[in-house]
């Protein structure tokens, strides 16, 4: 339960102000899946520069140069590795001969200490799952469309990742996480977040001109988009191995119930902050809906208020 964000400025036609304004709209609507950290990585005279810290989106102040072009964004929610140390956090920077980049990611793999021994991958302080996307990049020595899929069909688990090279490229790949990508045609401007709700909420609070199209993203893509604006989609085969939450509690000990139990218990404490009544969530639960589906609607008014009304109906029967 993290969240990315970001956007590709390619017409450089929006002030820097106003992308400031909606990086930050972006970055606190984010935090609605995750609080513990916060981190932007852009480009700055061809070389990747990431600030990140330990603090709710709210708190951080976003800093970007007047001639950024693009910027990925991450907040992040900790499952393994502690904030507290900063190296934990996103987005993470790696190097190949001809580029550098920086990569953030939604989701959790478990696979990585399998894959740092099967590829003899060098050690590294960095605790967090994630950074096993960014060493496997660096092993393949390139970064493009070909080296992100064999990282994509290497890791196990689930993900989004978004990776930024040092020439302003933007690659976007689905794994089974949500992402929303929008594009503004009039303004040469690409916008994306986890979810449709933060990039309805942060674009709210940043007013936007011209038209809007959301540019599909399915289960298995790379999106490439290049400084320039062009849009190439390319794809990669999933793993069949699909990750369950299930899985990471017990690799980190825990049991099953007490997983279930601490999820249930966390979604009926926050389902208030959404406006949702606490018996409307038991409700669902007792329809059988999981924990992640609920944990989805509460950041989609429209998809809970149409799931509500069909379960009420239901119930009534």
């Amino acid at each position: 339960m993290c969240a990315i964000f970001g956007f590709l400025d390619y017409g450089k036609k929006v002030s820097a102000s106003t992308l400031k304004r909606l990086l930050r709209a972006l970055s606190v609507a984010a935090e609605s899946r995750g609080t513990d950290a916060t981190g932007i990585s852009y480009v700055n005279n061809g070389n990747i520069v990431t600030f990140k810290k330990a603090k709710p989106a709210h708190k951080v102040k976003l800093y970007f140069p007047k001639d950024t072009t693009a910027v990925i964004g991450h907040t992040r929610f900790t499952t393994q590795g502690s904030e507290k140390n900063n190296y934990n956090n996103h987005p993470f920077e790696g190097t190949t001969s001809n580029h550098t980049f920086a990569l953030a990611h939604n989701g959790v793999l478990y696979n990585d200490k399998e894959l740092r021994k099967e590829k003899s991958l060098p050690d590294t302080a960095i605790e967090t799952d994630s950074y096993i996307a960014v060493q496997l990049i660096e092993h393949e020595n390139i970064v493009d469309s070909n080296s992100i899929k064999t990282m994509a069909e290497a890791v196990q688990g689930s993900f989004v990742f978004t990776i930024l090279r040092d020439d302003n490229t933007l690659f976007l790949v689905k794994g089974d996480n949500p992402i929303t990508l929008l594009h503004y045609p009039e303004l040469g401007l690409y916008i994306y977040a986890s979810t449709t709700a933060i990039l309805t909420a942060a674009l709210k609070a940043v007013k936007l001109a011209g038209r809007c199209e959301e540019v599909p993203v399915n289960d298995g893509n790379i999106i490439r988009i290049d400084s320039d604006g062009k849009l190439s989609v390319s794809t990669f085969e999933a793993p069949v191995q699909q990750f369950d939450w299930r899985y990471l509690y017990c690799l980190y000990g825990y049991d099953y119930g007490d997983m279930d139990e601490d999820y249930t218990n966390d979604l009926l404490m926050i389902c208030g902050c959404y406006g949702v009544a606490r018996e409307d969530v038991e409700l669902l639960l007792e329809f059988g809906y999981s924990c992640d589906e609920i944990e989805e609607m509460l950041l989609d008014s429209d998809l809970f208020e149409q799931t509500m009304n069909e379960v009420k109906t239901l119930y009534q029967r």
